[in-house]
């Protein structure tokens, strides 16, 4: 299989729908618009449940990977950007080992190898789709028929055509940015906001309590007389957010920002002017964040089948679990977690759990504990490779750039052999920090997950650069004049 592939299925690949590129550069404020539009498009999916489903009172077997892949249960979005990102992860995975081979530089051969992605993305969506509908997760296919069955399956599939389109939308140059980071860090920014903040008063067995960590907390000061116990139970409630929750969210925030700023300056100068000087930037956190990310994807899609087989038998153990459709995303997560008791236990006991769980040594926690770190640090130097931002790679697009490192000699190797000493290092250790990054905020209970709140600083970090640099338009100058 090579390039000569693409050509054979180019007239499927053909029919496939596409965002074409502006003829040239939309101004900021257009840009702007077209990102809040495919924004709002990508909520209201999010809040739009799935015709025909009949879903049972069972718990969610994908909660904890929903944040980071910007899914919401239940709804059009159930399966987020999965079907994307797995699809993108395979063929980068098959063009790396050189089974598809395309040329990059070539608009053609580029164009159909983003159409391929498109086709396995939505072959991926209709395999997941009918593993969720034949699963049960949506009513057993008995009862809601072969007809509704296939309706669901295409309602599910139109929405991850429409994602697709939206991220296209973005990546060709309407927009600013990514869709999938766009949807991601919406993702997770919602379901912090509405763990501190929701008003919905969920019934834990104890009473009706608020589901808002802080809001909850200002009610058992105000509604309790015994003050000190209020406190305890605001900071360390077992089945809902509480304040231990937020402060551990707020401490991952400040170490992602810290870690954001890791990198590595080489300046390059110009073959034309010698004086036209600027820094190629080797960031930690670029070349580790999305290989974490593509690997979790990757290990939902893998779990697809024994994870719904054992959803479809799964009961609900918790009064306020909610599976209803067409509630909210954050109440469904937020009654999802409460089925998981120990998401929000006490630090002490959520140490123990992981070391010394009460029935006995738990061998999965402790591999976790173990492999996490080191397997983010392994497909990071895999990805540098896949993503071709290995060093020879690099040098070769200096090169073509017309553009050379100061600190080697004008030739491809030389500059090839000064990177080999700076880009594996840099995606090793990042990967390994990211890694621990993830188990160090599952650990303390941060809303989010480190991963996802890595994902979403990245993103607004990027927002801010982009109104940095063409702020003047939008009248943002105070911008420049900060950082300068």
């Amino acid at each position: 299989m090579s390039s000569g592939l693409l050509y054979i299925l180019k007239p499927i690949l053909q029919l496939l729908p596409e965002i074409d590129k502006p003829a040239r550069l939309p101004p900021i404020k257009e840009r702007i618009m077209w990102t809040a539009v495919a924004l709002f498009i990508f909520l209201v999916s999010c809040q739009v449940p799935v015709y025909g489903a009949r879903p049972a009172n069972s718990s969610d077997p994908f909660y904890w990977m929903r944040i980071v892949l910007a899914s919401n249960r239940g709804t059009l979005m159930e399966l987020g950007i999965s079907p994307m990102v797995t699809a993108s992860l395979i063929l980068e995975l098959i063009a790396g080992v050189g089974i598809i081979t395309y040329d990059a530089e070539n608009k053609e051969e580029r164009s159909l190898f983003e159409a391929l992605q498109k086709l396995l993305a939505i072959f991926i969506t209709v395999c997941e789709a009918s593993a969720y509908v034949s699963s049960g997760m949506y009513g057993e296919p008995s009862r809601i028929g072969f007809f509704m069955c296939a309706v669901i399956v295409l309602q599910l599939l139109f929405s991850t055509i429409v994602c697709m389109l939206l991220d296209e939308l973005l990546q060709r140059g309407w927009g600013i940015g990514s869709g999938t980071s766009l949807f991601i860090a919406t993702n997770v920014c919602e379901t912090i906001v509405w763990k501190c903040f929701s008003p919905s008063t969920i019934n834990t067995g104890r009473g009706a309590e608020f589901e808002g960590a802080i809001i909850a907390f200002f009610h058992l000061l105000v509604s309790r007389s015994d003050k000190v116990r209020a406190l305890r139970e605001a900071f360390y409630r077992p089945q809902l957010p509480n304040l231990t929750n937020v402060f551990a969210t707020l401490v991952v925030f400040v170490i992602v920002v810290f870690f954001q700023g890791f990198r590595v300056p080489l300046i390059t100068k110009s073959k034309f002017n010698s004086m036209d000087r600027q820094p190629y930037l080797i960031k930690l956190s670029t070349r580790a964040t999305c290989p974490s990310f593509c690997r979790r994807a990757s290990c939902r899609t893998s779990t697809l089948s024994p994870r719904c087989s054992r959803a479809a038998s799964a009961t609900a153990t918790s009064s306020s679990t909610c599976s209803g459709a067409g509630r909210s995303a954050a109440t469904t997560r937020a009654a999802t977690a409460s089925s998981s008791p120990w998401r929000a236990r006490l630090l002490p006991h959520r140490a123990l759990h992981l070391l010394r769980p009460a029935r006995g040594p738990d061998p999965c926690h402790l591999l976790h504990l173990c492999l996490c770190s080191p397997r983010a640090r392994s497909f990071s130097r895999l990805w540098i490779t896949i993503s071709h931002t290995a060093p020879r790679d690099v040098a070769k697009q200096l090169a073509k750039q017309g553009r050379w490192l100061i600190q080697a000699r004008e030739s491809e190797e030389d500059m090839a052999r000064l990177l080999d000493k700076y880009i594996p290092v840099a995606a090793s250790f990042g990967g390994l920090c990211v890694g621990a990054l993830t188990l160090f905020a599952d650990f303390l209970g941060a809303i989010g997950s480190g991963t996802g709140i890595l994902l979403s600083v990245t993103m607004i970090n990027q927002y801010f650069e982009i109104l940095r640099q063409e702020g003047q338009e939008l009248g943002y100058n105070f911008l420049n004049k900060k950082m300068n």
